[in-house]
């Protein structure tokens, strides 16, 4: 029995599961339209430096990537992340007082 034959036995799509994802903004089909062609690729052009040129998004999405990832190092190391926690706490603590303790500290 063929690979396809198969797949479509099992109910599945004979696709691979690459084929399945949405499609980037920045990938240009082949059209057979030149104009057309051209437009798509200038399209996918702006959209890749949108992309990169967009730095309030690229943090968004890299503030909640290691929120997700600091929120599942809590839930499977409870201990360690309260560690990390109380240390973090008390080095911004300690820079807070030493800022404190030097911006009132008397002057010669």
């Amino acid at each position: 029995m063929s690979s396809d034959a198969m797949s479509s036995e099992q109910g599945r799509s004979p696709r691979p599961d690459s084929l399945l994802v949405p499609m980037p903004r920045t990938l240009v089909p082949q059209l057979g339209d030149p104009v057309a062609q051209a437009r798509a690729e200038l399209k996918a052009a702006l959209a890749a430096i949108e992309e990169k040129a967009n730095f309030p998004k690229r943090v968004a999405r890299a503030t909640d990537k290691a929120v997700l990832r600091a929120r599942a190092f809590g839930r499977s190391r409870p201990v360690q992340a309260a560690a990390i926690a109380v240390g973090a706490a008390a080095v911004v603590g300690f820079a807070v007082w030493e800022g404190v303790r030097l911006y009132t500290a008397p002057r010669r």
